[in-house]
């Protein structure tokens, strides 16, 4: 946030907060240690609002639930403010000393009244009343968000309408009040911390105009950094459709069967020169690959760091040694450097770590020996007498202009409904997500059993069930306008007429991928996962069965 990229808030904050904004998180099966830290901040009195199109177990912990129609966040979000501003609720002490851009925000959220609200989003007038009031005049009040709002055509818009809110209240740069963007992935911080974005350096210095950042990189590595950004996932995937990108090496992702529409990722991946796989399982993309260098896991087979949604830094150690011909990645990508010219030596991780320590400020103070006296640190810690920042831009609330830095912007944003629109030919809203149980496209979670596992079915509201003329277990063809599935569906109370839901997590019994679309945000690369149009088949009696309780293990890592 504000050129930080991580969220501004410690766990602990939100154990000692007033009000609890959960957008688009079904954070208790999604982020669970994150949940029990919200929990203990609502047994100490916290409200919780849940902000989601499902009644999730998260919102049936809430005070208040807006199921909110998929896909208009930035609906919702304007008409809050609104309700916020015409109501004399906006902190204008902070608004005028810490920001920009306010007036033309006010002006663009001024016709996003609470009715206009109500239509757009499905959720009441007087919900959205409740909510920005309640948040307003929060002492303190945490705005937590994942996946939900990221999983957009328009994600960067989206969460550029949740800091509107923030700055219009004053909740940031305070204790007990921020912005926390839940991860989405382990250690998805981490990576961005590292440099694992096209237009950054690690420490999250700019790539093409930081120049005496590419200077000192430069000088460390004994070679000229280009100063261009480069692709994203989604632009890479883009290219090898035009031809301009013919090889890849993917490390530690399942691009086969994670991204949005599944067969033209498949295709594009199949149609390369040359494929490198570097993974700890032989995925699905591991199997369309010309090379495949087997590494180690990193939580039980390496030495190194690991950074949380809080932007704290702790250290993980070594338990076992990997298997068979398995490598640590430090060592695969030094000995293909040298094949490829170029004598990294023999690193070891604490050396890899001082590197990124000597050129990226915010981790300068975070030596070994201070992160396993500590237990971690959270970032910026530009020295070794600095205790690691609870939480950012103090600075905002400076009295002195000096000292307050460059103001927060504003931001003007337009909602957008989703790009794969309802018709009569796809009536059905699809919407995507995880269970407790499982991981993403269940590479790390499908070999083992867990008796909260069941699996893979098409969820719908009991309404709809009815409507359908379907029975519970019957086996259903889904069709969107990429592909279809098949899948027995299940009635689920929590779901509203006209929703329904499925996951990613067993895409060798259904390719939910097959159905979503690729649609994807143009600043973030993100695609459209949570909003597909579908529509619902039936099959026939002789497809009806019952929905199966447990997934047997699908084999393990040799």
């Amino acid at each position: 946030m504000f050129g930080a990229g991580g969220g501004t808030s410690s766990y602990q904050e939100v154990e000692e907060t007033d009000l609890i904004l959960l957008w688009g998180s079904n954070a208790r099966e999604t982020h669970p240690i994150f949940f029990h830290h919200l929990l203990q901040g609502v047994r100490r009195g916290a409200r919780l609002v849940v902000i989601d199109p499902r009644r999730t177990v998260s919102a049936q912990w809430a005070d208040l639930w807006l199921g909110i129609d998929v896909g208009s966040d930035i609906a919702l979000a304007n008409a809050i403010a609104r309700e916020i501003i015409d109501a004399g609720l906006a902190n204008h002490t902070f608004i005028e000393r810490a920001t920009s851009g306010f007036d033309a925000f006010a002006a663009s959220v001024e016709p996003c009244t609470l009715e206009r609200g109500a239509r757009d989003t499905g959720v009441p007038a007087a919900a959205i009343r409740q909510l920005a009031h309640a948040y307003a005049r929060a002492d303190r009040a945490q705005l937590c968000w994942t996946l939900g709002i990221t999983e957009h055509h328009n994600a960067t818009d989206n969460v550029l309408a949740l800091i509107n809110l923030a700055l219009l209240t004053g909740h940031v740069g305070r204790y007990g009040s921020g912005l926390v963007p839940l991860r989405g992935q382990n250690n998805v911080q981490g990576g961005g911390d590292m440099g694992a974005i096209p237009n950054k350096l690690p420490g999250f210095q700019d790539l093409e105009h930081d120049r005496a950042a590419r200077a000192r990189f430069a000088a460390r590595w004994g070679a000229e950094v280009p100063p261009r950004t480069g692709w994203h996932l989604s632009e890479m995937l883009d290219a090898m459709d035009r031809g301009d990108l013919t090889c890849a090496y993917v490390i530690g992702e399942n691009p086969a069967q994670s991204e949005a529409d599944q067969r033209r990722a498949i295709r594009l991946l199949s149609g390369l020169d040359h494929l490198v796989v570097q993974d700890i399982f032989l995925t699905r993309t591991a199997e369309l690959a010309d090379v495949v260098l087997p590494a180690s896991a990193t939580w039980a087979e390496t030495e190194g760091t690991v950074t949380s949604s809080e932007r704290r830094v702790q250290r993980v150690r070594r338990a076992l040694d990997p298997p068979g011909q398995a490598r640590d990645d430090i060592a695969i990508l030094c000995d293909l450097a040298r094949r490829l010219g170029h004598d990294l030596g023999e690193p070891s991780p604490e050396a890899v770590w001082d590197e990124v320590r000597a050129l990226s400020p915010m981790h300068a103070g975070m030596s070994y020996a201070r992160l396993e006296a500590s237990g971690g640190l959270a970032w910026p810690c530009p020295d070794l007498d600095h205790p690691g920042t609870l939480f950012l831009h103090a600075r905002l609330w400076e009295e002195d202009p000096a000292r307050r830095g460059e103001p927060a912007p504003f931001s003007v944003v337009a909602f957008e409904p989703p790009v794969d629109l309802l018709t009569d030919d796809f009536p059905i809203r699809l919407t995507t997500g995880r269970r407790l149980d499982s991981f993403n496209t269940g590479v790390q979670t499908s070999g083992y059993t867990s008796p909260l596992r069941r699996r893979e079915s098409l969820d719908l509201a009991p309404e709809d069930l009815r409507q359908l003329g379907l029975t519970e277990g019957e086996r259903v063809r889904v069709v969107s306008r990429r592909g279809a599935v098949e899948a027995p569906v299940r009635a689920d109370p929590i779901l509203r007429p006209g929703l329904a839901f499925m996951t990613l997590h067993f895409p060798d019994q259904v390719a939910t991928n097959v159905l979503t679309i690729d649609a994807t945000d143009p600043k973030s690369g993100t695609a459209e996962f949570k909003a597909t149009a579908i529509r619902v088949e039936r099959l026939g009696e002789a497809a009806t069965a019952p929905v199966p309780e447990a997934v047997a293990p699908a084999g393990g890592r040799t």
